[in-house]
């Protein structure tokens, strides 16, 4: 389950939390509004259980991004807004 994150909108950091009903093999990427990979925040195998990560966009411009997370058969996206 991914969780909305918090601060959204943010600047210049947001922490995303989700959580894992099994041990799984995680991807947890950010896009820009075009549709490109601007972060790879996670990839790899995570235990079961609540995780959280802080996603710093100090280095990219004011805009909606997406946050996409795939575990196992789960994925799903929430959107951010970044406002400097």
């Amino acid at each position: 389950q991914l969780l909305e994150a918090y601060p959204n909108p943010f600047n210049p950091s947001t922490a995303i939390s989700y959580q894992l009903s099994a041990f799984s093999f995680v991807e947890l990427n950010i896009y820009d509004a075009l549709g490109r990979e601007v972060a790879k925040l996670i990839d790899e195998e995570k235990p079961a259980g609540w995780h959280k990560v802080v996603w710093s966009a100090r280095d990219l411009p004011s805009g909606v991004y997406v946050c996409r997370l795939v575990a196992g058969q789960y994925a799903d996206s929430k959107k951010l807004l970044l406002m400097k």
